[in-house]
């Protein structure tokens, strides 16, 4: 499907600050760029650099004083094949390539050390892709979505206890459960087509059988409506705007829409 994407971002600085951003939809096998464009009013240069795992780019720049508007448009070919996670298996630990090797560990956000006992005592007798299947719909049954009932300090271990979060909170929460057994977790932020509200998304890619798989615990949005922008190990790696210093929203908005071909 082909999705065209809007992303405003209106923000106030009260003094000239060093901002990362990253917000361009990444160019991958299952997602094919055919135009995109950034703007960015009251800022300096923009320097770009590579994404984590080399997954899309980042961009810096800095701010003026006052007010800095950033939009972004792109139009992107989804072509993505969903697999039955069920019936996927866990790679062999020594087979893992060196750059999915770091999210079998636990992060800031995602404790997954805290989780053994849990997933081991409650899912006793499930393997790879169905022990997935059966974490994600664990999180899916048990957490309510409360907007507003976490903040930027909140992980998974908060998460599982207060049963409630946002995307980002199921995301940690998720990542962290499935990494408790060894099996790979990456946090991902999309954009995503039927999200209501409209907003930067974040969901979990799980390494099985040798390849990443979108998972979205959720169930907000179809992963095969979904734009990866950036992946890492929690919220810190898939930010798309940090900023260095004092900053204040006036609006920001996303718009995704299918568009014919």
């Amino acid at each position: 499907m082909r999705l065209a994407i809007e992303a405003i971002l209106d923000y106030d600085f009260s003094e000239p600050t060093d901002v990362l951003l990253a917000v361009e939809a990444a160019a991958l096998p299952d997602q094919r760029l055919i135009d995109q464009s950034m703007t960015i009013d009251n800022a300096g240069p923009l320097t770009n650099l590579a994404g984590g795992s080399g997954i899309g780019r980042r961009t810096w720049t800095r701010s003026g004083t006052g007010r800095m508007l950033t939009t972004y448009r792109a139009t992107i070919d989804v072509e993505r094949r969903v697999a039955d996670i069920s019936t996927l298996k866990k790679s062999p630990l020594p087979s893992l390539p060196e750059d999915v090797l770091p999210f079998i560990w636990p992060s800031r956000y995602c404790e997954a050390d805290r989780f053994v006992s849990f997933v081991c005592g409650h899912f006793e007798g499930l393997e790879g892709g169905a022990l997935v299947q059966a974490l994600v719909g664990w999180v899916h049954d048990n957490l309510q979505y409360v907007s507003g009932s976490s903040d930027g300090n909140t992980t998974a271990a908060d998460t599982f206890v207060s049963q409630q979060g946002v995307c980002r909170d199921y995301a940690h929460l998720t990542a962290a459960l499935i990494r408790s057994r060894d099996i790979p977790a990456r946090l991902v932020s999309v954009y995503a087509l039927g999200l209501d509200p409209p907003d930067f998304h974040a969901v979990v890619e799980v390494w099985l059988d040798g390849a990443w798989h979108l998972v979205d615990a959720t169930g907000l949005a179809p992963v095969e409506g979904m734009a990866r922008i950036a992946v890492g190990r929690d919220a810190t790696d898939i930010a798309f705007m940090t900023a260095f210093g004092g900053a204040m929203m006036n609006e920001q908005s996303i718009i995704v829409r299918q568009v014919e071909d």
